[in-house]
């Protein structure tokens, strides 16, 4: 009985690069690339219908980057894995990438077969993080508390200024029960279980600096 094929989607604005790859992804029979796509809202719209297994991408798109689009890929269809390709290799933007979902980050420089690693790492469950990018993280104290990610400091501020749950999820156009998800876990990481603890956390940590909100 044959092995399922890995179903693959790559996304980047540059056709050179996405050709690169997905003939060397072709080049094993334990992968099946979908297509390529060049922007961040192609894959958000027709994620739920391509139903990839692994996306491949990059951070910097015209119309929706990377970043943003792999927090609403994972709305959208939670068990589908997002490798961040990109040439950034600062800790900052694999941190980001990470928090945002990310389940690993590979620099665009890395050998051919690296990527091939990622894609079996990341479907085995595991985070893949390259040798540069690896490198470049250093842990810090606060890496001991489990960190919010970008979608939750986003709802973390909207909660802070007193919306409900539904004014949440019309602001950000998500389904009230993201919102109550999101709003369990974000309790949950900062050992808080109280809006009013939430308020209180973010205003203690600058959350709502520069928003004009008084509270």
């Amino acid at each position: 009985m044959s092995t399922p094929q890995i179903k693959v989607v790559i996304v980047d604005d540059h056709p050179m690069v996405a050709e690169g790859i997905q003939a060397i992804l072709e080049s094993y029979d334990d992968i099946n690339v979908l297509c390529t796509l060049r922007t961040g809202r192609e894959i958000v719209d027709r994620v739920e219908d391509l139903a990839p297994d692994v996306i491949l991408m990059d951070l910097n798109m015209p119309e929706l980057g990377g970043l943003s689009a792999t927090e609403m890929i994972l709305e959208r269809r939670p068990e589908t894995r997002i490798l961040i390709l990109s040439m950034h290799d600062s800790p900052e933007y694999i941190s980001s990438a990470l928090s945002h979902g990310a389940k690993g980050y590979v620099l665009k420089d890395v050998p051919t077969d690296e990527i091939k690693t990622a894609i079996d790492t990341v479907m085995q469950g595991e985070r893949y993080l390259c040798t540069g990018a690896e490198g470049s993280l250093r842990p810090t104290p606060s890496d001991q508390r489990e960190q919010l990610t970008g979608r939750e400091q986003t709802i973390l501020l909207q909660l802070a200024q007193g919306k409900s749950n539904k004014e949440v999820a019309l602001a950000l156009d998500i389904s009230v029960r993201t919102v109550e998800t999101h709003r369990k876990n974000i309790k949950r990481k900062l050992g808080i279980s109280s809006t009013a603890g939430l308020t209180r956390y973010a205003l203690e940590h600058g959350v709502l600096q520069g928003t004009g909100v008084q509270l």
